[in-house]
């Protein structure tokens, strides 16, 4: 089936119209709103953490001028989303999409409101790969760039496919060179964590490491060319109390290769941050299976 320009035209115009009122204007730093999602019954918004340079004295809204006062539920600074909620609010959530089924190529439009009224810049999705971790060791569910402009206020808005469904969240604060977007998976998880807790529960070993390369022999055995070793222990904390020294090499916790400091913030990042862990650690040329049972950091 073909499909004439025109009327691609006013498809699109269509969509956009459509999910237009899923995008909100969201003010929580100087001068400059950015945007942000209708996420959930009850007035829950998503947005990106980087754009709420306050705690209070937010605001959400269509326009300016029909702004409503937002609480800030919790933030995630490592996967860059904020959890705002907002009573009296004339909006629908977005239907979400799946984005596993996107592929490079696929045509996407990106949606903002940082003024009264939205915005829209088509593009396409650029890059697409599997689960990966940002440089602040948070855990997004799949990789995926676009080629959208992110123009001033995006960061927060929608990301949407051909049917007007929700793919995820534009950001342009985890990488310099290209917009990236949050998808639904991990929107969902981590919004399902702070909407519980307030924040994300993370378990704390107390121990300081840094990354360190194995020898040719252990990276071969191991299957890793690095792991981190422990170059200071917390009197009392739960590493010290499981037996780890100083000097181990950490090879994997929970399971988790640890090739770099977010490989472990990843692996502490848990449903029961009080859970027993299974470290491990490469000692005098020996493995220790350690277990550990870590404290929830505050």
């Amino acid at each position: 089936m073909t499909i004439s320009l025109n009327d691609f035209s006013e498809s699109l115009a269509g969509l956009i119209e459509n999910a237009s009122r899923q995008v909100l204007r969201v003010d929580g730093r100087h001068r400059f709103p950015a945007s942000g999602i209708a996420w959930a019954a009850g007035g829950v918004i998503v947005t990106a953490h980087h754009v709420l340079e306050r705690d209070d004295s937010i605001s959400v809204g269509l326009s300016e001028k029909d702004s409503v006062p937002a609480v800030l539920v919790g933030r995630d600074p490592t996967t860059d989303l904020a959890v705002l909620r907002a009573e009296g609010l004339p909006v629908n959530p977005a239907e979400r999409a799946t984005a596993g089924d996107l592929k490079v190529g696929h045509l996407v439009v990106a949606l903002g409101r940082p003024g009264n009224r939205v915005r829209a810049s088509l593009g396409m999705i650029s890059a697409a790969g599997d689960t990966w971790k940002t440089a602040a060791g948070g855990t997004v569910d799949r990789y995926l760039q676009t080629s959208v402009e992110m123009l001033p206020g995006f960061s927060g808005g929608p990301l949407l496919d051909m049917q007007g469904r929700l793919i995820g969240l534009n950001t342009s604060a985890l990488q310099r060179d290209g917009s990236l977007v949050i998808p639904v998976d991990t929107l969902d998880r981590v919004a399902k964590s702070l909407l519980s807790h307030g924040r994300i529960r993370r378990s704390y070993l107390g121990i300081t490491s840094q990354p360190v390369r194995l020898g040719e022999a252990a990276a071969k055995e191991h299957n890793q060319t690095s792991g981190l070793i422990v170059i200071g222990i917390e009197s009392g904390g739960p590493a010290e109390s499981a037996g780890i020294l100083q000097g181990d090499i950490l090879l994997t916790a929970g399971g988790m290769p640890t090739r770099r400091i977010e490989d472990l913030v990843a692996a502490l990042t848990v449903d029961d941050p009080s859970a027993p862990l299974t470290a491990k650690v490469l000692r005098g040329g020996a493995i220790h299976e350690i277990s550990v049972k870590p404290v929830e950091r505050e």
